[in-house]
């Protein structure tokens, strides 16, 4: 069945379809209208959940820490400095490896205060230990909710479901939603491979000597080291697991296909742009326009940003004459962080693009089809091995 909704309700929806029993938010906007549904859709019966109210966002995702910790499918959602607020608990929902599955409608950060879209709140958390896809679409963002309870729930790590802020969550848009058999089909009932029971008390994520030591029944027990060896390593098998659970979800709905990148004309093309969220979709009109000048560009949208894709970019982008990495976020002090994670994955690469970074659209800058396409053109005319300005659409 298409309906015609709003992103947020589309996340509600892929929240609802997937069966979460514990959800926990704390009001923050543009975040709030997906929690309010969600409240709505417990509070008349459609959902058999439990929707705990709290005073704070580092309060929520405790509560999803224990619902996880208890066995339940927790789910949660925020924005901006509400993210910023959990940073703490973010840590600690990875290093217990707890598959709780979190919308972050992106929006910027304070100060000076703003609640217009960017990247900054996503892209800040980055190093969290938490899996990030990021959505460009409506349709996208209930899909990739659903899917991401079942990646969470196969690596026993937390992901983050990022899509922008009023661009993508106050819209509306047509999207297909999923029937209940089929989702059920795809995403089987969580079963923990442990979880807190009063009848069999245990101590969970003590404090961890730096050394390996033998435990309580005198088996070898890892230390601190070990286990944060033990996060990277399965981060980097996600991969893997992520392309898997795309191929699966696509048997059954037929919509996917490209689980960590999606290009758009990119075969013949000598330079891509590659940007993430709704900007890359945007970025396909500018490429037609381009085309019909005689440029031979093509686009690409990174869906998953955390563990970084970092065969599939290269194998995208090697050979061409240059990459144009055009993002809503800044590593400040330096550049980019999505541009600085491509360089990375091209290091190695015999046939190296020129990698050009233009940041745009912070704090809600508005991004015109125009600027975007005048960007692009001067930058594949240009040599791109020459220094040119950081920023775009910038005026003092």
């Amino acid at each position: 069945m298409h309906i015609i909704e709003a992103g947020n309700v589309a996340a509600a929806m892929g929240v609802k379809l997937a069966g979460a029993r514990v959800i926990a938010a704390y009001p923050i906007t543009p975040q709030t209208p997906l929690t309010e549904k969600l409240s709505e859709l417990v509070d008349t019966g459609e959902m058999d959940a439990q929707y705990i109210p709290v005073e704070s966002e580092h309060s929520a995702m405790a509560v999803c820490i224990a619902a996880s910790s208890a066995g339940a499918r927790a789910f949660t959602a925020t924005s901006a400095n509400g993210l910023l607020y959990m940073n703490e608990q973010l840590h600690w929902a990875a290093g217990a490896r707890l598959p709780i599955v979190m919308c972050v409608v992106n929006r910027g950060i304070g100060a000076p205060w703003t609640v217009w879209n960017d990247h900054q709140d996503a892209v800040s958390q980055r190093d969290t230990g938490w899996i990030q896809i990021f959505c460009c679409d409506h349709q996208q963002i209930i899909d990739t909710v659903i899917q991401a309870f079942r990646i969470a729930e196969t690596v026993r790590i937390p992901v983050m479901v990022c899509y922008d802020g009023y661009i993508l969550s106050h819209t509306y848009m047509p999207f297909k939603l999923p029937e209940q058999s089929e989702v059920d089909r795809f995403l089987p009932a969580f079963e923990p491979d442990w979880s807190l029971d009063p009848g069999r008390p245990e101590n969970l994520n003590t404090v961890t000597l730096p050394d390996i030591r033998p435990d309580v029944r005198g088996n070898t027990a890892p230390g601190y080291m070990e286990i944060r060896h033990d996060l990277q390593a399965d981060l980097r098998r996600a991969i893997d697991k992520v392309s898997e659970t795309d191929a699966l979800f696509s048997e059954i709905f037929g919509r996917g296909g490209n689980p960590f990148i999606e290009p758009y004309r990119c075969e013949d093309a000598d330079y891509i742009a590659v940007a993430m969220g709704s900007v890359s979709y945007q970025l396909r009109d500018v490429i037609d326009m381009l085309r019909k000048e005689g440029v031979a560009v093509g686009s690409a949208g990174l869906r998953l940003h955390r563990p970084f894709p970092d065969r599939a970019v290269a194998e995208l982008l090697s050979g061409k004459k240059s990459a144009i990495v055009v993002e809503k976020a800044l590593s400040y002090g330096y550049e980019g962080a999505l541009c600085t994670d491509i360089k990375a994955a091209l290091y190695n690469c015999e046939k190296r693009p020129a990698v050009k970074n233009i940041i745009v659209g912070l704090g809600g800058r508005e991004i015109t089809t125009k600027n975007l396409h005048d960007i692009l053109k001067t930058s594949c005319e240009q040599n791109m091995q020459q220094e040119s300005p950081l920023f775009s659409g910038l005026k003092i």
